[in-house]
């Protein structure tokens, strides 16, 4: 019998162990010249930009990203099935393409499978048995239903909340294993607010034309999906789930107050909690999940007292029907086509802009490709197959060039004393970069997928990973874990863990490219590496020292200096107004904002020490300053729909990519490299660019 399809990969790519950590401190280490030396043509135009996207039309200093990205911005045609599109959007793409072209080789090899690729091909094959699953129709879920139906008290809805982790059901509130942020060596249960259908509160609570007509067309489908229940008198049962979590809005805390760590460090002996938070049964809701929960961090405590308010006031019937519409909007995409498309018609449609679904082959591989999901398994061969070892190795220089930018910044900030240089230093030298994929894999022993149950296989995975949680509770937190599979492109910052993750997905053009040109990289993957390390020293990540531990490092002084650049920043991006009368809020996406401004400053110190004192070439007509802030400003070319736009604005933390494009405006530096003179719509003078990092 042939080696498994993951065997023979990883035996093909795997040459060399992976590398330990880098705890390195940083006055340890000396610049590197990257490596990106360009012996093969670049993937995007001859040096790694587009220069066919730009317009070059849009003077640079009134409008950055159509500027750079206008042309292709003016003549994209938005596809059907989608509501975005931009450099992320056609990475996943190529990310789905390779993790489909896995899928139907392991599907095609058969019998000569392991155990892990035998889990992938059932799973994928139960998920694409529409015939069967239109058959069902909702059957999958009638058990739950039924158990919604025969709730009759407060202690029954403490019992149906309990498990949702299991149901795939909203909640007023809940919560999961997280880091204790007094000690990240532990874990602790984090309980929060919840329980809303609409992406944010203001959806339920602002009277302007345009959320009243959502919610109009919220009622009329909530009422369309009870149908599928057998539901009498829906229209009128439907305005009542609505009355309801319009009444779970109002108890919620805005979401730039949600960010605050030291509004929503709270943490509660167990043993306290029902004297804490009376009026709620949380012996039998804990019960549910089988956490033994010693300690647990509270991390919005009205809103939690106000949905314990809700449960004992609130008819039970209009909790039932709650229940009952998102039992079955929640599971609707394992459901019957004829319960998907219903449930489409208003989150797709109404409430995105997306005219069609997206096809079910990546609807498949999307349910397949999480942390909690057959992701692992999936981004073996992933890495195995499209992630080269060299790839690692540079990306690895480029951190470590970031990192002694940052340090040379840092102790050259004109309004940050010694005493706090000193704990920003020993974070800085204490940030552990993870690249590509996991030094230790996810077992998958135990879990049981069949090609023709799809419900019973999600179950069946949330009963697996939510029994590893429980198990792992009270040990010690487990570092190697990533809160992202390989395949995913994206990057995150963990401020318990001090840790900056970069999956083998988002290593690719235009974010980077081997071939090319230094300044690319560094304006591509550089400033997104110096973006996450920004995030700890964000205004919230800053709160966490070398160790992931909450607390304060900072002189009072030097704190209050810091909150009045990032109150600056906050303003700056409060005026982008996208869609008439909604602006963007800077102060819910100020932790971004700030990791963008900080981290192009970054990527550009260590893209000038990169070239050790030589002046970079000039390539065709687009000097190297100019090539850095355009390789950031496609990295950030994007098309949405309004709604889209809308949803991103209300319930996004990130501003919007046309506004993260234009983030150079507070750098000098491209200022000079673009001509930008006062008058242009852009232009910022000297004293009102925030300079933070």
């Amino acid at each position: 019998m042939k080696k498994s399809l993951i065997a023979a990969a990883l035996a093909a790519t795997f040459i060399t162990g992976c590398s330990e950590p880098q705890t390195t401190k940083i006055d340890e280490q000396q610049p590197k010249v990257a490596t990106a030396a360009v012996t093969k043509k670049a993937e995007l135009g001859s040096f790694g930009v587009d220069l066919t996207a730009r317009n070059e039309a849009v003077k640079p200093g009134d409008d950055f990203f159509m500027y750079a990205s206008g042309t292709w911005y003016d003549n994209y045609v938005m596809p059907a099935d989608k509501t975005r599109y931009g450099a992320f959007s056609g990475l996943a793409e190529r990310s789905e393409d390779d993790v489909k072209a896995i899928i139907e080789e392991i599907i095609a090899a058969r019998k000569d499978l392991n155990a892990e690729e035998r889990l992938v091909a059932d799973f994928y094959n139960a998920y694409m048995d529409t015939e069967t699953l239109n058959k069902l129709g909702v059957a999958p879920i009638k058990p739950l239903l039924s158990e919604i139906n025969d709730i009759s008290s407060t202690d029954d809805l403490a019992e149906m909340f309990g498990k949702s982790w299991l149901t795939g059901n909203k909640a007023p509130f809940g919560g999961g294993m997280w880091f204790n942020r007094l000690d990240p060596n532990k874990y602790e249960m984090s309980l929060g607010a919840g329980g809303l259908g609409l992406p944010d509160r203001s959806y339920y609570l602002e009277d302007t034309e345009r959320f009243v007509k959502t919610r109009t067309a919220y009622v009329a489908h909530i009422a369309d999906m009870l149908e599928f229940a057998g539901t009498e008198n829906v229209a009128e049962r439907a305005q009542a789930i609505v009355d309801l979590e319009t009444k779970i809005a109002q108890g919620h805390w805005p979401r730039e107050k949600r960010r605050n760590r030291d509004l929503t460090l709270n943490q509660v002996e167990r043993a306290d909690l029902s004297t804490a938070y009376p009026g709620f049964n949380w012996d039998l809701y804990f019960a549910q999940t089988g956490y033994k929960v010693p300690q647990l961090n509270v991390s919005q405590p009205e809103p939690i007292k106000a949905m314990i308010e809700l449960i004992n006031q609130e008819d039970i019937a209009v909790w039932k029907d709650y229940l009952t519409y998102h039992a079955i909007s929640g599971n609707a995409g394992l459901l019957s086509e004829e319960v998907f498309n219903t449930n489409f018609a208003f989150f797709g449609k109404e409430l995105n802009g997306q005219q069609e679904p997206r096809p079910r082959w990546k609807r498949a591989i999307s349910e397949m490709s999480g942390t909690s999901s057959l992701g692992f398994a999936i981004g073996k061969i992933y890495v195995a197959r499209y992630f080269p070892e060299s790839s690692k190795q540079q990306m690895s220089e480029l951190v470590e060039n970031l990192r002694t930018a940052l340090g040379e910044r840092i102790d050259n900030l004109e309004w940050m004393g010694d005493a706090t240089k000193v704990n920003a230093r020993a974070k800085l030298a204490a940030f552990v970069p993870k690249i590509g994929y996991p030094d230790v894999w996810q077992s998958y022993d135990g879990l049981s997928i069949t090609k023709n149950d799809l419900i019973g296989n999600v179950k069946n995975m949330r009963e697996f990973f939510h029994a590893e949680s429980v198990e792992k509770e009270l040990q010690k937190t487990d570092r190697n874990r990533w809160g992202m599979t390989p395949q995913r492109v994206n990057a995150y910052y963990n401020s318990s863990f001090n840790e900056i993750v970069f999956p083998a997905a988002i290593l690719q053009p235009p974010f980077f490219d081997p071939n090319a040109d230094p300044a690319v990289n560094y304006g591509g993957i550089g400033a997104v590496i110096g973006h996450e390390m920004g995030h700890g020293f964000d205004d919230q990540g800053s709160k966490s020292d070398e160790n992931g531990v909450q607390r304060n490092w900072w002189t009072d002084a030097d704190r209050a200096a810091f909150d009045k650049k990032a109150d600056q920043l906050a303003a700056q991006y409060s005026k982008y107004e996208p869609i008439e009368g909604n602006f963007v809020n800077g102060r819910n996406s100020l932790g971004e904002n700030i990791g963008d401004v900080g981290g192009l400053s970054m990527a550009y110190h260590a893209y000038k020490l990169s070239l050790n004192g030589k002046e970079a070439p000039v390539i065709d007509g687009v000097t190297g300053d100019q090539r850095f802030f355009l390789a950031w400003a496609q990295v950030w070319k994007e098309k949405r729909t309004e709604q889209s736009m809308l949803n991103q604005l209300r319930g996004g933390t990130h501003a919007p990519g046309r506004f993260r494009a234009q983030a150079p405006r507070n750098h000098d530096a491209w200022y000079k490299a673009f001509d930008v003179k006062p008058g242009d719509e852009l232009y910022l003078p000297e004293d009102e660019r925030v300079r933070i990092w």
